[in-house]
């Protein structure tokens, strides 16, 4: 692991070949690829992106950490946060996925 530090005083981390922004959001990877080998979850994907849409207007896009399929078959997307990274900008995302049809909840990994 190679690591230097980010905007939030994270250490941005490499690992198995993808930077990461933190050591925390490495070692969530780490989880969910040893998860995804025992056949817990499927279809890991990093860096997932979602447009933004707003009465059916594109406004722009999130970009989570992590996306998966539970045993249930449904996708969940992650986001590993920390109280500096829990932004005016990253609440407004978040309430807007949050009113999709099915919504779109993030899973935050504190």
């Amino acid at each position: 692991m190679i690591a230097r530090r980010n905007k939030y005083n994270n250490k941005i981390t490499t690992y198995d070949g993808y930077r990461f922004d933190s050591k925390k959001e490495a070692q969530r990877y780490f989880e969910l690829k040893m998860l995804q080998l025992a056949g817990e979850i499927s279809v890991l994907e990093l860096q997932p992106v979602v447009p933004l849409l707003v009465n059916g207007q594109w406004i722009g896009k999130y970009i989570g950490d992590f996306s998966y399929r539970n045993k249930d078959g449904e996708r969940v997307i992650e986001d590993v946060k920390s109280p500096a990274t829990r932004t005016p900008i990253y609440n407004l995302k978040k309430k807007i996925l949050a009113t999709y049809d099915p919504p779109i909840h993030i899973q935050e990994i504190f």
